[in-house]
């Protein structure tokens, strides 16, 4: 490659890499790794990742189960470096389709994360309870909110 079209192709690649928004498929633990959990959690995908505060980030839980589910809620806890800081409930039926059938399905939640939230490490722990009060599943992963925006950009 000649030096002429190195000089245009690297920075047009370095800035691509910068604009496109990452997606990072994320490992869960399940909170008791000894239970067997009516549904099955295979993994969380998190776009933009790192999260980018003031600006919408999705997380999307991919999952299975044996049997139809016709509601109920999640129950969502976040940890910064370890101390609790956030709970919020939200509808099943509100992040996926009512009433899930039996196989692989998707929960997908969005949501823009004020500009003040501090960059860092932190942890999400997510319950499902059906209509009935009963844990379905129970899981917890980490995430990472960068620095790309600041409390003067919200």
């Amino acid at each position: 490659m000649e030096m002429a079209q190195f000089k245009f192709i690297a920075p047009l690649f370095v800035s691509l890499c910068l604009l496109l928004p990452l997606t990072q498929a994320t490992d869960i633990q399940y909170c008791n790794k000894k239970a067997d959990y009516d549904v099955k959690v295979q993994g969380v995908e998190i776009s933009p990742y790192p999260v980018v505060r003031g600006q919408p980030a999705t997380f999307s839980i991919s999952a299975s189960t044996g049997e139809k589910i016709s509601g109920g809620k999640l129950v969502i806890d976040v940890s910064y470096f370890g101390v609790h800081i956030h709970s919020e409930t939200h509808d099943l039926c509100g992040e996926t389709s009512c009433p899930v059938s039996a196989g692989d399905f998707v929960i997908a939640h969005s949501q823009v994360l004020p500009g003040f939230t501090p960059p860092g490490s932190y942890t999400l722990k997510m319950r499902m309870e059906d209509g009935n009060k009963h844990q379905l599943t129970c899981i917890g992963f980490d995430f990472s909110i960068g620095i790309g925006s600041s409390m003067a950009d919200s």
